[in-house]
């Protein structure tokens, strides 16, 4: 897939505010600071359709943008930064789940995970909370320029070893650089073919 337009729609905290029509909607979410922005302007190949920053935790809101007027992407907030505050990390928890279980146009939820790590609990908790509402959903392993790929790939075995334990079938998974644009091809080749299959 050739990304040819991509522009920003709206911006708001509900899921019920989010744009009319029946468009397919694919969302990004992972922890903060796992690299969600640049992955989105790596994806698109625009340097500024979503706002990078050094402090994690800037997306406060559900972001969709259009893409080749077909469908969106959608960028949520991210989860896990404790420094929000007890009280806005629950309104972030909400607006996450509101727009995860009850929007209909939602067709996968990319999750993002830093391949850098050791399997995070927070991680783990959520594709279990995924997977427990039978939510679709994909795994997108990031930075991973910043380590050897050896690494990278052990990094990556361990966490599919971990869901295995739980999961008798493993989600679609791809490795990404956004330095290098490593993955692109695959995560917008996945999301190609999900809309051509809505479509027949």
């Amino acid at each position: 897939m050739e990304i040819t337009s991509a522009k920003f729609v709206i911006s708001n905290s509900r899921a019920d505010m989010c744009p009319e029509g029946n468009l397919p909607e694919y969302a990004f979410i992972g922890r903060s600071n796992v690299g969600k922005s640049s992955l989105i302007n790596m994806l698109t190949n625009h340097s500024k359709l979503a706002m990078t920053s050094s402090t994690p935790g800037k997306t406060l809101l559900i972001n969709h943008f259009l893409i080749n007027n077909s469908w969106y992407l959608v960028d949520l907030p991210g989860y896990g930064y404790a420094q929000r505050g007890k009280k806005v990390m629950e309104q972030i928890k909400n607006i996450i789940q509101h727009y995860v279980l009850e929007r209909m146009q939602m067709t996968c939820l990319f999750v993002l995970i830093d391949s850098r790590l050791e399997p995070q609990k927070i991680d783990l908790e959520f594709i279990e909370w995924l997977g427990e509402n039978s939510v679709p959903f994909a795994l997108v392993f990031t930075k991973a320029d910043k380590q050897n790929i050896v690494k990278t790939q052990q990094n990556v075995e361990r966490f599919l070893n971990t869901l295995k334990e739980q999961w008798e079938e493993l989600p679609a998974y791809f490795i990404t650089s956004a330095e290098k644009k490593t993955g692109r091809k695959e995560v917008l080749d996945y999301i190609d073919s999900i809309n051509k299959s809505l479509q027949e």
